[in-house]
């Protein structure tokens, strides 16, 4: 049955590429079982690309994959799943020495860099992913985008969000890192069929329902302040527990009901404190962690913390995509082939969460037997399968040489592009507590 889904998969996957599908649909293939290359056109040596090294670039200029025909390929494959987790994030493709590509950005990079400033000049990519299972690093993406230099994350997550949403037979969990926990994306999601876990940064300030209306003046918006910085402003929460887990040691969780964003006064949110505890003297073993919930049905108190934590995957799907499928390596010149080169990598990656139980593991001779496959190695294994399931793309035919470019031709320099600054909101002053 694996197999089968497997090669159904292939075969459809394979009519959603448009123009160029063949030299595509190959490329994708050599990108599974590739080890190392140092650029695109390395992808020709394949044993699976049967064309000659120009078709590469060709495929990448003439191909236009149907993102939304994809994305409801992969929600099919999640049919039979009652709540779908997701998780939303957004990355950095940095390209410092290329001016002659449209909309480059400042695009913040958590890595050290030469200049010691944790900036760099590139394009951003928001990826919406499923996390299929509570523990491993699968995480499958959905949709992996470009932001343009008119979008921001935030906008962009959200419409990412009732993109897949409304083609998801079940409500879903949406995941979200601190960057994305703010009033804007709440009210950018307020209308999405979807339930929010997001985290929040330490210095927030929320506020409490307002009480009821005294009949002068104006109605109040907000109750009182909850800084989460001030243990002073705190009240008693509506519930708290604690438990010891084997690997984590002593954890307190303490929940708020009824709060909401200085900017969202009309969606209320539950607050939670997760702390993890010395088992003796009950001081800080780490920073506290401040999640807040917005939706429908929450998870028990003992599992929505651990669901969060599952967030964490994607991060390790960004490392595939960059380390193992090698996205960030070509130099491609427009943002139209850089879409499409990047459209390729969900569809490289559902394919190898597709064939993870059908692949024989090949490891290197340093490398220990994984009872549970990951990502990395089903790329590492999946040449023999390949092979054996054959591809749907037809065959090259000799069709003679090119022309080359005309004698007496003139060659014009291509133009170059300034690094577009995004711009920001209206001015705030600094304070202490961000709301």
């Amino acid at each position: 049955m694996k197999f089968e889904q497997l090669y159904e998969f292939r075969q459809l996957a394979y009519q959603c590429l448009g123009n160029a599908k063949d030299a595509t649909f190959e490329l994708a293939d050599a990108v599974m079982t590739t080890r190392h290359v140092s650029c695109l056109g390395d992808f020709a040596l394949s044993p699976l690309f049967r064309r000659e090294w120009s078709s590469v670039y060709e495929a990448l200029q003439d191909c236009r994959p149907d993102r939304a025909k994809l994305m409801q390929l992969y929600i099919e494959q999640m049919s039979q799943v009652e709540r779908p987790v997701l998780a939303i994030d957004h990355t950095a493709w940095l390209r410092p020495h290329a001016p002659t590509l449209k909309e480059r950005t400042y695009e913040h990079q958590p890595t050290a860099l030469p200049h010691g400033i944790p900036v760099g000049i590139g394009q951003g990519y928001s990826t919406i992913a499923w996390i299929p299972s509570t523990i491993g690093s699968w995480a499958l993406p959905l949709r992996h985008e470009r932001i343009t230099s008119w979008e921001n994350p935030i906008a962009k997550g959200a419409e990412q969000l009732a993109q897949v949403c409304q083609y998801l037979q079940h409500r879903p969990i949406a995941l979200f890192d601190s960057e994305y926990g703010c009033a804007p994306l709440v009210k950018a999601t307020a209308a999405i069929a979807a339930d929010k876990l997001m985290r929040i940064r330490s210095n927030r300030c929320l506020w409490s329902a307002p009480l009821s209306y005294s009949g002068k003046g104006r109605p109040k918006i907000h109750g009182q302040q909850f800084r989460l910085k001030d243990s002073q402003s705190w009240w008693e929460p509506e519930q708290t527990l604690e438990s010891v887990k084997p690997k984590l040691g002593k954890i307190r969780l303490r929940k708020w009901n009824d709060l909401h964003f200085r900017g969202s006064p009309k969606h209320p949110m539950t607050l939670i404190l997760v702390e993890r505890l010395e088992t003796v003297t009950g001081q800080f073993k780490t920073q506290p962690l401040w999640l807040v919930w917005v939706g429908l049905q929450m998870p028990p108190l003992t599992e929505i913390w651990q669901l969060y934590l599952r967030r964490f995957t994607i991060e390790h799907w960004y490392r595939l995509a960059k380390q193992t499928l090698h996205w960030t390596v070509p130099k491609l010149s427009t943002p139209e082939q850089c879409q499409r080169w990047s459209d390729l990598m969900p569809l490289v990656t559902w394919q190898l969460w597709l064939a993870k139980d059908l692949v024989r593991e090949i490891r290197l001779p340093w490398q220990k037997s994984l009872p549970e496959l990951t990502p990395g190695r089903v790329a590492q294994s999946m040449l023999p399968l390949l092979i054996k399931i054959g591809s749907p793309a037809v065959a090259p035919k000799r069709r003679g040489n090119s022309d080359g470019w005309p004698q007496g031709r003139p060659r014009t320099q291509r133009c170059r592009y300034p690094v577009v600054k995004k711009g920001k909101g209206r001015f705030q002053k600094s304070t202490k507590f961000v709301s």
